[in-house]
């Protein structure tokens, strides 16, 4: 029997396969290494290199976190913006500037600082069997510029914060040789100090290497790079190869891609390398990858010549995602995202991790909180992160470090592509990595600069999306959908994509008139909770609390430190109905591709902003649920337009009510039902079964009620949305077992109804216009408020605009 030539094919490979030649493994250089400080940069001079260096440290690391640095001072040279310089200049702050105890109000601090070189080295063993190997050393994640020697001789240099720097060693002849890395941490071009892959923000002008520090060895021939291009309409998949060269002779050979079927092509390479394109086939029923279904396929690429015998392992997320209109569209469906912000600010660290389960448990933690996105303001996490975000299906935006002025011909023009181009040979594989943004806030000539970035990347590397920023500050952007695929933005032109003006059954459709590409909201939320001082316990690695600490303290001086938690309780209550708010409009808005927060998680830089639902350490305050917050931040949600919360009984309730729908398949014998409160109901209904197909603005029905049936006091209208089989037919209630944000979506909202006519005593006054309890005075006049409060009286306080300080931030908005 003649057996077809593909089983040939992969039975031959597999037989030769355990005999090509490869590094039995890659040698971790983890652990002690000589270590000096170089503030005075007399180490190249003076050749450390050729001399062992006098301390010792632990890599992977960074040096302030293990004593070295400078104590922190009213003198640090802080990479960020500090809008007050002379802060400590302040009485509210003389406590805090006794030198070896400084507290900065701004930030959360390290307890040391350090600007400057830093040098790290030790011994290294070439074994026998690398010789005739090319021999490479992989950093992963210094900061920022690194050089490394050999013994004496010099190999290079690298800058990059976005991708791993790697040096090709050359030929090391056997034995011990000493390995000595320079590491320079300074401003060493004009990024704004701001941008979270440099600055003091969140802890990130730090020095050292924090992950994988190894040797590997590779012929002297090698896959040097692979880029994998599924077209899944075509139902095929190209594969670019790079095929390094040190042998200074040209050769010949094949490139076979093991797949479920195979491909197989000639190849040659000069004597300084070569490239080619192999093709191989995806079948009908092959698996896609996307946030329901994260499912990644093996892909093994073998490359045979006389001198070279090598072999590559990748692993590949089959998805086809592009832009149709002002829609975004993955594997054939609209999607959106629901994503949150993210600076980099790992406290007990101060640095990222490098390992794939603590991104999987951060990423857990929004999937658990309704998200499937996030944004890396200015900055590009490592490889973990992204492997991590493929096994658990989650959608990435990273951006090159940048946030910046960026005009044609600049230096900072010129890193944008080369941190780019890391960017995409690091992490271009995987599916997770779904959109790219140039930079935040981008200032300078950019769309000159940025439209051509973009058009060139697009024809380069389509796999994903560009945007030529994130966020725009310019109130007035001309021919804004111009060189982009897609918009983050707050606002376009005066109309705003985020805030107040789409809450309470509005939405934002008027600010997207014209625009023919997908926009996300940029940096939506911003909404302020007091903070819960037990926090500061949780400060126990580098980051250390001063800030909360100076709010406690003069919370304390106030004599009002026992009302902490109700401070914190109370507001954040209210945090969660305003991003309640913010989110359902969004998601009621015709067109608009999704949201990114600002934040699931408290921030703690640029002056403290604890945004979040969750605190800086990614863990509940107390005050809401990630249940509660899935209600309305999730694939599936019932919405309603409801205009207004406080009614009377002589009115009407009259309710649209509307679904956002992109789960991974229609809702097949769909049934909503609604009710105002429970056990019982004071009124209720429902409406026809139907199918509920994926997009958002789907049509449920209309509710309109006669509230003086309902009566007077608090109320929740609620709406249910299901499979009928999910109901119970007698009570119309789910049926237990079921879960809720899973296999049932609800949402709630509640709403208040008065008597039709009040008493004099809750008439509204001549100088404030609302209705008021006899015991509390409301006024305008921080006279009349200060002195009942002098005597122990209630009061609310409700000053003009006009009466307000100029620090003060504007009232209404």
């Amino acid at each position: 029997m003649k057996l077809p030539q593909k089983i040939l094919l992969v039975g031959a490979f597999l037989l030769l396969a355990p005999m090509c030649s490869q590094a039995a493994f890659p040698i971790s250089l983890e652990g002690y290494w000589r270590f000096e400080l170089d503030p005075a940069d007399a180490g190249g001079q003076q050749q450390w290199f050729n001399r062992d260096l006098r301390n010792r440290i632990r890599l992977p690391g960074i040096l302030q976190a293990q004593g070295f640095g400078d104590e922190i001072s009213t003198d640090t040279p802080w990479v960020l913006t500090l809008y007050d310089r002379n802060w400590y200049l302040r009485d509210d702050y003389k406590a805090y500037i006794e030198p070896g105890k400084v507290k900065v109000p701004f930030l959360s601090q390290p307890l040391r600082h350090y600007l400057g070189a830093a040098w790290y080295q030790r011994d290294i063993q070439i074994e026998r069997y690398m010789i005739g190997r090319r021999i490479v050393l992989t950093l992963e994640r210094p900061h920022w510029v690194t050089t490394v020697w050999i013994d004496d001789r010099m190999i290079g240099s690298d800058k990059s914060l976005v991708a791993p720097h790697v040096y090709d060693l050359g030929a090391v002849s056997p034995g011990r040789h000493r390995l000595t890395i320079r590491v320079d941490n300074r401003m060493l071009m004009p990024y704004r100090p701001d941008a979270h892959s440099v600055s003091d923000s969140l802890g990130g002008s730090w020095n050292g290497i924090v992950g994988k520090i190894e040797l590997n060895d590779t012929g002297r021939i090698w896959i040097d790079d692979a880029q994998v291009f599924p077209n899944l309409s075509q139902k095929k998949m190209l594969i670019k190869v790079r095929i390094g060269n040190l042998t200074g002779r040209s050769g010949s050979g094949t490139l076979t891609a093991i797949w479920p079927d195979i491909g197989v092509v000639p190849v040659t390479w000069d004597e300084h390398g070569g490239s080619a394109e192999v093709e191989v086939p995806i079948r009908v029923d092959a698996e896609t990858w996307d946030e329901f279904h994260p499912k990644k396929l093996p892909l093994k690429l073998w490359l045979k010549g006389a001198e070279v015998d090598e072999y590559k392992d990748l692993s590949v997320g089959l998805r086809d995602f592009h832009a149709e209109g002002n829609q975004f569209i993955l594997n054939g469906r609209p999607v959106i995202f629901r994503g949150t912000h993210n600076g980099g600010d790992f406290p007990l660290t101060g640095y990222p991790p490098t390992d794939v389960k603590s991104w999987l448990a951060l990423f857990e933690t929004c999937k658990k909180w309704g998200l499937n996105h996030m944004r890396f303001h200015s900055w590009c996490p490592p490889e973990a992160a992204f492997e991590a975000a493929d096994q658990i299906g989650f959608y990435l935006q990273p951006e090159p470090g940048m946030w910046n002025e960026i005009s044609p011909n600049t230096p900072i023009e010129r890193m944008l592509y080369e941190e780019t181009d890391r960017m995409i040979r690091a992490y271009g594989n995987h599916p997770s990595f779904m959109l790219l943004s140039a930079s935040n806030e981008p200032k300078g000539k950019w769309q000159e600069s940025l439209s051509k970035w973009v058009d060139h990347y697009r024809r380069e590397d389509p796999r994903r999306l560009y945007a030529s920023g994130t966020g725009h500050t310019e109130k007035e952007i001309q021919n804004i959908t111009e060189g982009t695929d897609y918009l983050a933005i707050q606002r376009i032109g005066q109309m705003m994509l985020r805030r107040e003006a789409g809450w309470f059954g509005g939405d934002f459709r008027e600010s997207l008139s014209d625009i023919n590409v997908p926009v996300i909201s940029h940096e939506v939320g911003q909404w302020v909770a007091y903070p819960d001082y037990d926090i500061i316990k949780k400060f126990k690695g580098y980051l250390r609390p001063g800030n909360y600490e100076i709010f406690r303290d003069s919370m304390e001086a106030h004599g009002l430190l026992e009302k902490d938690r109700k401070f914190a309780e109370a507001s954040g209550r209210f945090q969660f109905e305003c991003y309640k708010e913010e989110i359902e409009a969004n998601l009621r808005t015709p067109g608009l591709g999704g949201f990114q927060l600002l934040d699931l998680h408290d921030y703690l830089g640029q002056g403290t902003a604890p945004v979040g639902l969750l605190d800086a350490f990614w863990e509940s305050k107390g005050y809401v649920n990630a249940d509660e917050f899935k209600d309305f931040c999730n694939a599936t949600v019932p919405l309603a337009r409801m205009p207004q919360r406080v009614y009377t009984t002589a009115d009407k309730l009259n309710v649209d009510v509307e679904l956002a729908h992109f789960g991974p398949e229609p809702i097949k014998d769909g049934k909503a039902v609604w009710q105002i409160d429970d056990d019982p109901p004071a009124v209720q209904g429902e409406w026809d079964t139907t199918t509920f197909p994926i997009g958002k603005n789907i049509p449920v029905g209309r509710i309109s009620v006669d509230l003086a049936k309902v009566g007077r006091g608090e109320h929740k209208l609620k709406v249910t949305v299901a499979p009928e089989s999910l109901f119970d037919s007698d009570t119309r209630k789910i049926r237990p077992g079921e879960k809720r944000g899973a296999t049932y979506f609800q949402n709630e909202w509640t709403f208040w109804i008065y008597p039709t006519s009040f008493s004099e005593e809750f008439e509204p006054t001549k100088d404030c216009p609302i209705s008021h309890a006899p015991d509390i005075l409301v006024t305008r006049s921080w006279g009349e408020a200060e002195k009942k409060l002098a005597a122990a009286g209630k009061v609310l306080f409700v000053p003009n605009n006009s009466d307000l300080d100029w620090t003060c931030p504007p009232l209404d908005t």
